[in-house]
């Protein structure tokens, strides 16, 4: 995994080096082990290389025979051994043994549809010095970033905002429209990202810049369209399709394990990486190493699974405990790799895992994100599931009660009324129709956290529509789906790409060069899962039915057995001692402070300071509480990092130093 950046003069003018290497230089984290750049008239190529597959000879900006292909690569292309033999046949000569090469191969003998032949995650930038064509693809689901702008005479990308910034042709002004995106959906909705006039690649789209023009098509997409939702689906059928299943995912994993140096796991004790474990585990053997987080707190706490699996399948493990003082630590430098704010702390906790894998001496894992999505898992499928049975028996007084077993582990959801019920979760014959149905109970309690903004931030966000921004985003078949394929469009689109992958996936990883590689997001597995009947998915409200009957018998009796326990952090509690009610870190009272909320004009300094004595009273328990602070603060960080003090941020890894000084 790497770092990437580049520009090309849109009026010929001859490419900076010294820009090229301000810009690769703030990418160091994602690449320690070399840099390189290549200049060719009015277009500069930038590399910053975790060195992964083919150490000696992977060296980039990588050119083809005749120098008029060039490549600036971040990803793994994980069918290479596959395409390269493939390649020869057709008459290419290789002269490395690396993935990026045959990308290279790949675009001269295919062009832009290359990326159609690949099996990977990806983010690239190629150069073809004959049709002077810059060409920029980011792969399938979203694992890999990729940001572009076009500012005055420029066309610039990379794998990270900050190196756009550096560039000088575009200034950090934040987006309100994108603001009020986190505070909704937890996410800027792609293209859009935190900054006005900076944009993200969307998952599955390749970009074309030639001739003083862009041009943006989508070569890929999640597409339901197939599944028959109401179909019965007999034995032989359900063990056809389990046995499809498993032998797809033991492959998608196999060709994952490609590598030049060590691959471990992430284990969270859930079944997913369980299952990816167990799977590696064929390949690897007795030294599998694996990496877990636990948490002081019993609640979030999962340990005693994890050392199940461990017992079980007897891996080497290595564990963090991360307590709220060490994730509240964690935050500021978290969001300056994430480039946005959060309105939970759950990446904190990643990043310092990440921390853990490299200081143990690996650059690779392996991971269970995309199981949940594609497969049933996550309690919004089940919620939603309950909510349309419910609908279609409105007076119904038990129905209603599913709901209450759903969350136990919410003590004030147990106590509301039916009636409260029913307004929160939006139930009401045929509501299930709709199009955001699973969806719009997280996002309109989100949102509520809105009411913290400022009058004149809410002043200039008036005119927006509540989710026309992501109506505009949906396949136009999206509406002939059932409410539950409906539903993990949404996870898998959008929530998938934009946070999982990003805030908590790639940046907290690649803060530290540690690459992930997800399994069940090769892109096989997901298109084989959008056809898989929804009940076979989640029987009743049994979720990963089928998953548990394709690996049930890799997996401990208490993994498998045991309900899917959302991943979660300590939010509040990060930041202020619930003993003493002070805040734990300097920065918290900085950030927080009246003068600051007054300065930076994003928030409400009234509103905000009720919530901060209600957090110092211990009385902010509520879900709405907890992403307001959070939200709040990791907001007021970003402000402070990307626009008052991008300047100095921006030169030579100043912004530890501000890092630090707002910590301490």
């Amino acid at each position: 995994m790497c770092g990437i950046a580049g520009f090309l003069n849109t009026d010929g003018a001859p490419a900076e080096t010294e820009k090229l290497w301000q810009m690769i230089s703030l990418l160091g984290h994602r690449g320690p082990d070399e840099s390189g750049v290549h200049i060719d008239e009015s277009v500069g190529l930038a590399h910053a290389r975790l060195s992964i597959i083919d150490l000696d000879g992977g060296h980039q900006p990588m050119h083809n025979g005749d120098r008029s292909i060039w490549i600036t690569f971040n990803g793994e292309i994980f069918n290479y051994i596959e395409l390269s033999k493939e390649l020869a046949a057709k008459g290419h000569r290789f002269t490395t043994k690396s993935d990026t090469e045959v990308i290279l191969k790949l675009y001269e003998e295919y062009g832009p549809d290359c990326v159609q032949h690949m099996n990977g995650q990806w983010a690239f930038a190629i150069w073809d010095t004959k049709k002077k064509r810059l060409f920029l693809s980011r792969d399938r689901l979203g694992v890999r970033p990729l940001f572009y702008a076009k500012g005055g005479k420029s066309f610039i990308f990379a794998s990270e905002i900050k190196s756009l910034l550096v560039h000088g042709a575009i200034e950090a002004e934040i987006d309100p429209q994108a603001l009020a995106q986190v505070f909704t959906y937890w996410f800027p909705l792609a293209p859009r990202t935190m900054f006005q006039n900076i944009y993200e690649l969307p998952p599955g789209h390749s970009l074309l810049a030639e001739k003083g023009e862009i041009h943006i098509r989508r070569y890929w997409q999640i597409d339901f369209s197939q599944v028959e939702a109401t179909a019965e689906v007999s034995e032989a059928e359900e063990k056809r399709i389990t046995d499809e299943l498993r032998e797809l995912l033991l492959d998608a994993t196999k060709i994952r394990l490609r590598a030049d140096v060590p691959v471990g796991a992430y284990l969270s004790g859930g079944l997913d990486s369980t299952i990816i474990t167990a799977l590696a585990k064929k390949f690897v053997g007795s030294s599998l190493c694996t990496f877990s987080v636990a948490f002081e707190d019993r609640d979030l706490d999962e340990s005693a699974y994890q050392q199940e699996v461990v017992r079980t399948l007897r891996t080497n493990h290595k564990m963090i405990r991360c307590t709220a003082a060490e994730i509240g630590a964690a935050m500021p430098e978290m969001i300056w790799h994430t480039e946005r704010p959060v309105v939970r702390t759950a990446p904190a906790p990643m990043f310092l895992l990440s921390k853990l894998v490299r200081d143990s001496g690996f650059k690779v894992v392996l991971t269970g994100e995309g199981s949940d999505e594609f497969h049933g898992g996550y309690d919004i499928f089940k919620e939603a599931k309950i909510r349309a049975y419910w609908a279609a028996q409105f007076d119904s007084k038990r129905r209603p009660l599913l709901l209450k077993k759903l969350y136990p582990y919410l003590a004030g959801f147990q106590k509301q009324s039916p009636a409260y019920l029913q307004a929160f979760f939006h139930v009401e014959p045929g509501a299930a129709s709709e199009p955001f149905f699973s969806h719009i109970p997280r996002w309109d309690l989100t949102a509520k956290a809105q009411l913290f903004f400022s009058t004149a931030l809410r002043a200039e966000l008036h005119d927006r529509k509540a989710y026309a921004d992501m109506q505009s985003l949906l396949p136009d078949a999206f509406l002939r789906w059932d409410f539950f394929s409906r539903a993990q469009y949404l996870e898998g689109a959008f929530l998938l790409p934009n946070y999982l992958l990003s805030s908590q996936g790639d940046r907290v990883a690649m803060a530290h060069s540690v690459e992930a590689r997800y399994p069940f997001l090769d892109h096989r597995v997901v298109e084989f899962s959008t056809k898989i009947p929804p009940r076979l998915k989640m029987k009743v409200l049994n979720e990963k039915y089928l998953l548990k009957r394709a690996f049930g018998d890799l997996l401990p009796p208490s993994v498998r057995q045991r309900p899917k326990q959302p991943y979660r952090a300590p939010d509040a509690i990060c930041f202020f001692d619930p003993v003493t009610g002070r805040p734990r870190h300097p920065y918290v009272g900085e950030m927080l402070s009246a003068e600051r909320i007054h300065e930076y004009g994003i928030f409400d300094t009234g509103t905000v300071q009720k919530l901060v004595e209600k957090v110092k009273a211990g009385r902010a328990t509520s879900y709405l509480d907890n992403v307001a602070l959070v939200g709040i603060i990791c907001t007021q960080l970003f402000v402070d990092q990307f626009v008052v003090h991008i300047k100095e941020n921006l030169s030579d890894g100043a912004h530890r130093a501000r890092t630090a000084q707002i910590c301490n």
